[in-house]
């Protein structure tokens, strides 16, 4: 997913992330899980990254019970996705907030990188 997400709205850039995610689904064949972004700043909503039986599907809102919330600024979560912002050095230095399963999360970077 070595992508830039300039000029790109919120939800276009996580309906990109699905789109390239079903593309190649090797990486997805193994979890099974609901994670909740809460972003803010510039864009800002609820969205939901539903990974189940290989497929990944994004949602607006909070529609799904959900084990693991990102919480984070827009721009860093651009840069999340670019590769460009390590999720365990944001999470040291305050720019993304996990509720939940911290496991979950590390698993989600794991997938993401796979992708880069």
């Amino acid at each position: 997913m070595q992508i830039t997400f300039e000029n790109q709205s919120l939800n276009d850039i996580l309906q990109r992330v699905s789109k390239v995610m079903n593309a190649q689904r090797e990486p997805l064949q193994d979890i099974n899980a609901v994670y909740q972004f809460e972003i803010a700043g510039e864009q800002n909503g609820v969205y939901q990254l539903i990974l189940k039986d290989g497929i990944a599907e994004v949602v607006e809102g909070a529609t799904n019970e959900s084990p693991c919330t990102l919480i984070m600024n827009f721009n860093d979560f651009k840069e999340l996705l670019s590769g460009r912002l390590n999720s365990t050095t944001a999470y040291m230095m305050g720019r993304l907030k996990v509720k939940g399963s911290l496991g979950l999360a590390l698993r989600l970077e794991s997938i993401l990188k796979r992708y880069h």
